[in-house]
């Protein structure tokens, strides 16, 4: 492997075939470099050998140092990552990934911007979601290995925001009516992000 650190069963959470993958960064084996695999640390993304004792071999990765998708088989993978072992250049590539399923860019109008920040305060480019359920899904995936997770409007206003693992905007008090984060836009109105009002400005954010 090409990173200098060898990650082995202590450091995941999770190891062996018992253990669900999609959606989760995982650790290869070192003996996969022999499979042609550089390094040890990807993000998952399904596959039919993803799923807890997964009758399927095949595990669909995106690599976290250059964002390039891979395949390897399920004999390659050690487990799951601990997610607090992360490292953070490797954060900020998982940063960029889209939520599974995120509707394609081409065709459809992006609703918010979802930004991912290191403790030091740096960040990657934003990522556009197309919807609410996208959005919410964003936060949920990179929940576990971020410190702040920001949800912009195309206003570039803050509509969501959670640091380490806590919503912190808006309150929950105030903002009651979000409990699901896969209710799609209101008929006839604004989604129920873009209701939230007293949004904070994000000038960094991305121009529509």
């Amino acid at each position: 492997m090409s990173d200098s650190r060898i990650y082995a069963d202590r450091d995941c959470v999770e190891t062996g075939s018992g253990c669900s993958l999609k959606g989760k960064v995982i650790v290869l084996k070192e003996s996969a470099r022999e499979a042609g695999f550089g390094r040890q640390l990807y993000y998952c993304t399904g596959g039919n050998g993803a799923n807890a004792n997964a009758l399927g071999k095949s595990v669909f990765l995106v690599n976290l140092k250059n964002g390039e998708f891979e395949r390897c088989i399920r004999d390659h993978v050690l487990g799951v990552l601990k997610p607090e072992l992360l490292p953070d250049e490797e954060k900020l590539q998982l940063s960029q990934i889209r939520p599974l399923g995120a509707l394609p860019l081409e065709n459809h109008e992006p609703q918010y911007s979802g930004y991912s920040f290191l403790e030091d305060g740096r960040y990657a480019a934003g990522v556009w979601l197309c919807n609410e359920k996208e959005a919410m899904e964003y936060v949920e995936m990179q929940k576990p290995y971020q410190h702040r997770i920001m949800l912009c409007d195309r206003n570039d206003f803050c509509v969501w925001e959670v640091r380490d693992g806590r919503q912190v905007h808006p309150n929950k008090e105030k903002y009651e009516g979000i409990q699901s984060a896969h209710r799609m836009n209101q008929p006839g109105g604004k989604n129920k992000l873009e209701q939230e009002e007293g949004g904070t400005a994000f000038s960094q954010g991305m121009s529509p």
